[in-house]
């Protein structure tokens, strides 16, 4: 049987670890070209030999989408090089915790620039790619999956700019699924709960000795990149625009 994805293409933000890297190589079995976009080259480089290996094509974009040429840039590259864009998987973002008062300003500002605007650039320079994928072949309809959180729906102590960024992603993705989806350009919001990555890794050692043990039971990369894929390969006529999922352990 061929393959869903066969004949599109995929561009997948934060590729090189994680969900997004799962993310790249659940599409690439499922026939896409893939895209991948981040900051580490040797990651990147390291999961397209791997796709590749596995008979996959992948294009490594090694980028900062916290810049706005540079996103931009990512998005005509894949277009240049792979010939369309059927499908954007924002994926990119940081997560910094920890108590309001006496927080460092930087890491709200890393939170803004990476979980809002860089997605918006994304979006904004892939739109009009995806718009004429779904009006031509192969497969007459083009995707946008925005990855936000648990945090988007539910606020927590010390979570607040995290929470506010999510909340923000949610709400656009609502927007513009509204706006698109006469022109069969499906914009879906996926919302993990705890994931095994190396999301929480970057907070200060003050604020991770407080996470451990916060949760049972962690979700891995794969089964967040399982949902994504489902997501993306459902037929013309369906549209899954909100997935919240969480380890089964998880209450909030």
């Amino acid at each position: 049987m061929k393959p869903v994805l066969e004949g599109t293409v995929a561009l997948i933000t934060g590729a090189s670890s994680g969900i997004g890297a799962a993310t790249a190589s659940a599409l690439a079995a499922q026939g896409a070209t893939v895209a991948l976009a981040a900051r580490r080259r040797p990651q990147l480089e390291g999961l397209a030999s791997e796709i590749l290996e596995s008979g996959g094509t992948a294009l490594v974009i090694e980028c900062d989408i916290t810049d706005q040429e540079q996103a931009a840039s990512a998005v005509d590259r894949t277009v240049a090089e792979l010939g369309r864009l059927d499908t954007l998987v924002n994926n990119a973002g940081v997560m910094l915790l920890g108590p309001a008062a006496d927080a460092p300003l930087d890491e709200w500002q890393r939170m803004v620039d990476l979980n809002v605007l860089g997605l918006l650039y994304c979006a904004h320079a892939a739109l009009p790619h995806l718009r004429r994928a779904a009006a031509e072949d192969p497969r007459q309809v083009a995707d946008m999956v925005n990855i936000s959180s648990v945090a988007g729906r539910f606020a927590r102590v010390g979570n607040g700019v995290y929470a506010l960024t999510k909340f923000g992603v949610g709400a656009f993705s609502e927007s513009l699924r509204q706006e698109l989806a006469g022109q069969y350009v499906r914009v879906s919001l996926v919302e993990p709960g705890a994931t095994a990555t190396e999301l929480a890794s970057h907070n200060r050692p003050e604020v991770l000795e407080g996470l451990r043990g916060q949760f049972g039971l962690r979700m891995e990369a794969g089964d967040i990149a399982d949902a994504i894929s489902y997501i993306v390969t459902r037929p013309r006529h369906v549209a899954v625009n909100e997935m919240l999922i969480r380890p089964t352990e998880q209450q909030r």
